[in-house]
């Protein structure tokens, strides 16, 4: 398997909603963003799928100085081959893959978060970074889209956040700020044991609500040049929304089970972005 095999396999086996976006860009960007898109996905899948926290940390530090060697001219991995071709033409920096590389280590060393400033620092990184580098990549030609890209960024992840809640518990990580826990009287353990209250549910509908200002915000930053080229992030962000809504209309019970849009429909939503420039 090649190493552009190998980062292709990689995207579409996640079934990410990243991935019906990626389908519309030039081969090139395509090549490019799949290769970016593999790396976030290979850290991340270190600390999801390796249960003992100092092997993780042991190769999360493999994967920082596989970064540096690459941008040395030496990769090793076959993400790092596929992805070093792009690093110049796109603008893709070491400072990018390794703050995604430390937010992950935060994942490993923070299970809690005390206020929203605290999440957000660990957004950016997860997340904001990883809509910096994609906005690059589409076709960036504003300076601001990159504020642009930040914002969004932030509203895909409380997304995940919101819709992930019980899973996480069940992993021993709580997202949501202690001080909003405590703003709503939610308790902690009440999440990990799956309570259902109407305390719970105002709390999630204020998450929801930061949620959706965030998009708008987000759209209201993307500067009119660059709304053509950034039509994959607006794909994105149709995708995402939707299903933030879908989460809202079903009265926010995500502490059982895992909200999700089929393909056929996120494909739908990723095309209507295309073609009709609606979301």
């Amino acid at each position: 398997m090649s190493p552009d095999q190998y980062v292709q396999h990689k995207a579409a086996a996640s079934g990410s909603s990243f991935y019906y976006a990626f389908l519309f860009l030039p081969r090139d960007r395509r090549t490019a963003i799949t290769a970016f898109y593999a790396f976030c996905r290979e850290v991340d899948d270190v600390v999801d799928e390796v249960s003992e926290a100092s092997v993780a940390q042991v190769k999360l530090a493999w994967w920082q100085g596989e970064v540096a060697k690459a941008f040395a001219g030496q990769p090793i991995h076959p993400v790092m081959q596929a992805l070093m071709p792009h690093a110049r033409t796109y603008g893709i920096e070491q400072r990018h893959l390794q703050a995604v590389i430390e937010g992950c280590q935060m994942d490993l060393e923070q299970t809690r978060y005390l206020d929203f400033a605290g999440l957000s620092r660990y957004c950016h990184l997860v997340a904001g970074v990883v809509g910096e580098v994609a906005a690059r990549i589409f076709g960036q030609t504003q300076e601001a889209t990159t504020q642009y890209a930040h914002r969004l960024g932030l509203a895909f992840q409380l997304t995940n956040i919101i819709r992930d809640v019980g899973e996480d518990a069940l992993r021993g990580r709580i997202y949501l700020p202690i001080s909003e826990l405590q703003q709503f009287d939610v308790k902690a353990h009440e999440i990990t044991r799956r309570e259902y209250s109407d305390r719970f549910t105002a709390l999630m509908r204020f998450q929801a609500e930061r949620a959706h200002r965030l998009y708008d915000e987000a759209l209201a930053l993307l500067p009119t040049a660059d709304r053509r080229a950034q039509k994959p992030g607006l794909m994105m962000a149709s995708i995402y929304r939707t299903l933030l809504r879908e989460i809202e209309a079903d009265n926010f019970q995500v502490l059982h089970q895992r909200t999700s849009l089929t393909p056929l429909r996120k494909f739908w939503l990723a095309w209507k972005v295309q073609a009709l420039g609606r979301m």
